[in-house]
């Protein structure tokens, strides 16, 4: 897939930060159309215009991610304005940060888990059928994060709700490959730190500096289209990850919490109040 264009697009998170970035590409490649899924209502509705003052051909949905009952409504809802979308990206996501047992059970690790791991898999199953039955080139973008494979304190239900998403995503690549579905391509996201503002006061381990958005969106979305499996950033991910496995664990912890300072990364983290 060289272009989105003529494509249907939805992008979940897309009021602002990299969701929004996301559809943006999708309108400069003329996409047939772009639908938006957020929670704010009042930063979807500022997108959207935008985007149409652009050119976009745009449908917005306040969708809340944490409710099964809401994706399918707003699923059907996309379906009878444009169809089955062709690319689906799954950028959603929201992060605690304190101790495990300092996280109220529903508000903090239930929330965390229904909008990171279960929104991705639920929104995905809406809408793979109809890429596996339609037959042409299709895509599914899901954003993990390089602490879903690195244990972090301070974001211990954030790194499960990811470290999650990194199995299931690639193993809905493998499932669709042997089952002869190779024009429906998954490819997972896992970034360090992103300066979007929902990792304000994180810092960034040895080598590894904050990434931009636009060089992850960039480089993500070109990904997609070639239907590859995987994109680690920066390159500092994939050796911590091979590190992480090659050495003894006392080994691991001294050089992640002394010499790289993984281990310490979110001790004055502060976020944002709304996060997507």
């Amino acid at each position: 897939m060289r272009t989105v264009e003529g494509r249907i697009v939805l992008v979940t998170g897309a009021a602002m930060g990299m969701g929004r970035l996301y559809a943006e590409r999708a309108v400069a490649e003329r996409a047939a159309a772009v639908v938006l899924w957020d929670v704010d209502g009042e930063a979807l509705a500022a997108t959207r215009d935008e985007l149409v003052r652009l050119g976009g051909n745009v449908h917005a949905h306040v969708v809340d991610l944490a409710s099964l009952a809401d994706i399918g409504t707003a699923a059907a809802r996309v379906r009878s304005e444009v169809g089955d979308p062709d690319i689906v990206i799954n950028n959603a996501g929201v992060v605690r940060s304190k101790h495990f047992w300092e996280h109220d059970p529903v508000r903090d690790t239930e929330f965390v888990i229904r909008i990171n791991t279960l929104a991705l898999m639920h929104v995905a199953r809406e809408f793979l059928p109809a890429m596996v039955a339609g037959g042409r080139a299709s895509r599914l973008l899901n954003v993990a994060s390089a602490s879903g494979m690195l244990s972090v304190p301070m974001m211990s239900v954030y790194t499960a709700s990811k470290w999650a998403v990194i199995g299931w995503s690639d193993s809905v690549r493998l499932e669709l490959l042997r089952a002869g579905h190779g024009h429906v391509r998954v490819t997972t996201l896992i970034p360090s730190y992103i300066k979007t503002g929902m990792f304000d006061g994180a810092r960034a381990p040895l080598l590894t500096p904050l990434l931009e958005p636009d060089h992850v969106v960039d480089t993500a979305w070109a990904a997609m289209k070639r239907g590859r499996a995987r994109v680690m950033l920066p390159w500092t991910v994939a050796l911590s990850g091979a590190l992480r496995g090659l050495l003894p664990q006392p080994a691991w912890d001294w050089l992640a919490g002394r010499v790289f300072r993984v281990y310490s990364s979110m001790d004055h983290f502060t976020g944002r109040q709304v996060q997507r």
